[in-house]
């Protein structure tokens, strides 16, 4: 017998009311890298809207890992505002995940003031930045090194912050999934060439984090299944990565994704695709080049109902681990289909955005459908304070330059 979405479920050691969880999508609501009362309550609202995780986007390891300096990057500062925001979700009856990495060729060099990182030296798209930064900086082995030291860091702190699960964000062409993509990764060592060396970041990574929390948390890992452009990611790979980290033992559970955010960010975002307003969030050379690049930056996908699901079915296949499906799942219908399917969770995020109660209102009545029209008018905000436009109580933008990040 296929269980209800509200039901009570096993996710590592924790125990979630239901089968629920608010996704990692960007707040906006952090000006000084450091959490604001605006994004307590964003998660609070959340919280109390019935799912039951909420997931905090994006928490780096390490300064130059932010996609822009506005984001939070873990470290002793930022960790009494991160106590806060996991009490206020707590408090709600929920838990309270976040989810860490590293951007790697996502973060934007300019906003940084520091070098991106890269598996090999590739063009900094992110931003214009001066001679200096515009070409991504390959690690060392000894750098890579590092880079693991600086994740185990910064587990520890979400974890001793309250934080009850850790996403390693492994996909979109962060710095892990960059690792796993033969277009971005031209090594020739240890960490290039076949798709176990071109996994092995990502595999010490989800090592590095078991080992500092242990078993007291759960650790699942947001799992690239397809750049969408040519020459990089594909799902036979990823699914072979996938077996991979199964069998190292580190994970609870895979969330997969799909989509390039230096490349393709609208694979993950289908709907329509809103170049004018994206555009108009910058200024100067930065405004003009969206506007010319639009057409090939943001494609237009058609949105159906749990759209990824075809991607998931072959990570479904491919492990035995719970599995989080992510990607147009806003109505009951929806969540019946992934759970009939052996997904053992769905995720939820533009919806949200729309309705934080949407949740509630389905288990009172399943035949609630989301207000969410997947126009995708959400995308361009999350420069100042992520909301949906058509929600009538939506909050007032920040005044700031936007610095591109997808």
């Amino acid at each position: 017998m296929v269980a209800s979405p509200f039901d009570p479920a096993p996710l590592g050691p924790l125990h979630l009311r239901n089968r629920l969880i608010k996704c990692a999508t960007f707040e906006g609501r952090t000006p000084d890298a450091l959490v604001t009362d605006e994004l307590v309550e964003f998660h609070r609202e959340v919280a109390a809207g019935g799912v039951a995780m909420s997931t905090v986007a994006y928490l780096a390891i390490s300064p130059e890992g932010r996609t822009d300096r506005h984001q939070i990057w873990l470290r002793p500062e930022a960790a009494p505002g991160l106590r806060r925001l996991t009490d206020a979700i707590h408090s709600e009856g929920a838990l309270a995940a976040a989810q860490i990495g590293h951007a790697g060729p996502v973060a934007n060099p300019l906003s940084n003031r520091a070098r991106a990182l890269a598996p090999s030296r590739i063009p900094a798209p992110m931003g214009m930045a001066p001679s200096s930064m515009a070409v991504c900086r390959r690690p060392s082995l000894e750098e890579i090194g590092e880079l693991l030291r600086t994740a185990r860091r910064g587990a520890r702190i979400a974890v001793d912050s309250g934080f009850d699960a850790l996403e390693l964000h492994f996909g979109h062409n962060y710095l892990a999934s960059s690792f796993l993509s033969p277009l971005l990764n031209r090594r020739h060592d240890g960490y290039g060439g076949s798709v176990v060396a071109r996994a092995r970041f990502a595999r010490e990574m989800a090592e590095a984090v078991r080992e500092e929390v242990g078993d007291t948390v759960a650790v699942w890992a947001k799992l690239g299944m397809y750049d969408g452009v040519p020459g990089g990611l594909m799902p036979d790979d990823a699914c072979e990565v996938a077996r991979l980290l199964e069998r190292d033992g580190h994970l609870d559970a895979f969330e997969p994704t799909a989509g390039s955010s230096l490349l393709n960010p609208m694979y993950l975002f289908h709907g329509d695709a809103p170049r004018r307003e994206f555009a108009a969030t910058f200024h100067g050379v930065l405004r003009w080049g969206l506007r010319a690049a639009g057409p090939v930056f943001l494609r237009r996908y058609p949105y159906s109902p749990a759209y990824l699901l075809p991607l998931a079915r072959q990570l479904r296949e491919a492990v035995s681990l719970p599995l989080i499906l992510l990607g147009g799942v806003t109505d009951r219908p929806s969540m019946d289909l992934a759970l009939a399917e052996g997904f053992d969770f769905v995720a939820m995020g533009r919806a949200l955005l729309r309705e934080p109660d949407l949740p509630l209102r389905i288990a009172a009545d399943p035949s609630t459908r989301s207000l969410c029209t997947h126009c995708n008018q959400c995308m361009p905000t999350i420069y100042t304070q992520t909301r949906c436009p058509l929600r009538e109580d939506s909050p007032q933008p920040r005044e700031e330059n936007a610095t591109i990040t997808a």
